[in-house]
């Protein structure tokens, strides 16, 4: 799957040179132009990493920063004019992972963004714990307690997308294109049989978590009591 990469900055010269250089480096690039469009894009598309701007009208980048580190698990690299040892602090105060002044060198840039991708995809995405289960997304494996189930596949790929975060909303569209790829000719209904599925085969092995369906929309994963 391509990585997707949100730049959100009120600066259309810096949009547009961002996009230029990821796109180049194959990465798929979602813009916003403010804070409040940033939050948008999160909660109804997948993102993968996200270069924040800190000027920004109506909600600036320190705001948007918090969010993120409180809702999704991405990298975040905060690029600003403001140079100020006391600007850099209060960015990673709200939980950036990296920062740039502007103007920044676009191939220092590049690197730094491959680095943080490499980290995370390291510390986060191989291993997701809810509660007491454990899902591996390098041997394919799902434990809870003391047992071991491997899922067939789509089953697993499923889980996966969902508990990658916990409370976001994603509709059947999205589940189908992330697992099934935009090619897939089958409907939605494959996506809530697989969810039947799933139900069935977790209901009487743990609590840790539910798959909760949110009505006309899609499906979400609760933590439960953690």
């Amino acid at each position: 799957m391509r990585t997707h990469i949100l730049v959100v900055d009120d600066d259309p010269h810096i949009r547009e040179l961002l996009a230029f250089l990821l796109k180049k480096e194959g990465y798929i690039v979602i813009e916003a132009d403010n804070g409040d469009q940033g939050s948008t894009i999160l909660e109804n598309e997948q993102v993968h990493l996200a270069v924040v701007d800190i000027m920004m009208p109506q909600k600036n980048g320190w705001e948007l920063c918090k969010e993120i580190r409180k809702h999704y698990d991405i990298p975040v690299i905060m690029l600003t004019a403001k140079g100020e040892i006391e600007d850099k602090e209060k960015g990673f105060l709200s939980g950036t992972d990296d920062y740039m002044v502007k103007p920044f060198e676009p191939k220092e840039l590049m690197f730094r963004i491959k680095a943080l991708l490499r980290r995370y995809q390291m510390v986060s995405s191989e291993l997701i714990r809810l509660n007491g289960t454990t899902i591996d997304r390098n041997s394919f494996e799902v434990k809870t307690g003391d047992s071991v189930l491997i899922l067939p596949l789509k089953e697993f790929e499923l889980l996966s997308q969902l508990a990658s975060q916990p409370g976001r909303i994603f509709t059947r569209e999205q589940l189908l294109q992330l697992i099934w790829g935009s090619d897939y000719e089958g409907g939605s209904r494959t996506i809530d049989v697989h969810i039947k599925r799933l139900r069935e085969r977790f209901a009487d092995r743990t609590d840790d978590f539910i798959i909760t369906t949110i009505r006309g929309l899609g499906y979400k994963i609760e933590v439960q009591g953690g």
